[in-house]
């Protein structure tokens, strides 16, 4: 799995992308939490839940599924979320989770499709590290995933936000030149 901080950066870089007049500010730090959520399915092996059930890690809360059910569920209590685009956000926030987990070159892979299937999958390329868990994360294992994260996942979803932001930056001042030059 990717660290918890990486799998924020995506719905983070998306509402950045898209402009608070899409997703507002509020809605964008939801998203992340979103993004997070699914690895709360650690707490499965207390409960001497096997990695690999449906309920283990990576199971069912890093599904499609699973991600529209939360998003769905939130918009019912919460206005900030009451749309098709808030739905949607949220829903791509957490499925974004179990995708990038199927990026990674360790774990069982992610059950993406359940309730209609259980197989664990990868995606056909896995450049990204698996994250150490625990103290293993403070380990030159744990230096190459943050590495490995940076290279596959921050550059480009900076580069994403950045390149939308400033190309809205731009459009936005094409159109005070154009209403000046019209007034």
């Amino acid at each position: 799995m990717p660290t918890i901080f990486t799998h924020a950066v995506v719905p983070l870089a998306i509402a950045v992308a898209a402009g608070r007049g899409h997703i507002s500010p509020k809605l964008a730090v939801a998203g992340a939490v979103f993004a997070i959520l699914p690895d709360a399915d650690v707490v499965a092996f207390r409960f001497g839940i096997d990695y690999a059930d449906t309920w283990g890690h990576r199971g069912a809360t890093h599904s499609f599924a699973f991600a529209a059910i939360c998003a769905g569920a939130l918009a019912l209590i919460w206005k900030e979320a009451r749309s098709v685009l808030g739905i949607a956000f949220l829903t791509f926030a957490m499925a974004s989770h179990g995708l990038l987990d199927t990026l990674t070159d360790g774990g069982l892979g992610a059950a993406l499709y359940w309730p209609f299937d259980n197989a664990r999958i990868f995606a056909p390329e896995t450049p990204v590290r698996v994250s150490p868990i625990g103290r293993g994360f403070f380990s030159a294992r744990g230096l190459e995933t943050i590495l490995s994260e940076l290279r596959w996942i921050w550059l480009p979803c900076l580069g994403l936000a950045g390149l939308t932001w400033g190309a809205r930056k731009q459009i936005a001042k094409g159109k005070r030149r154009a209403a000046r030059s019209r007034g």
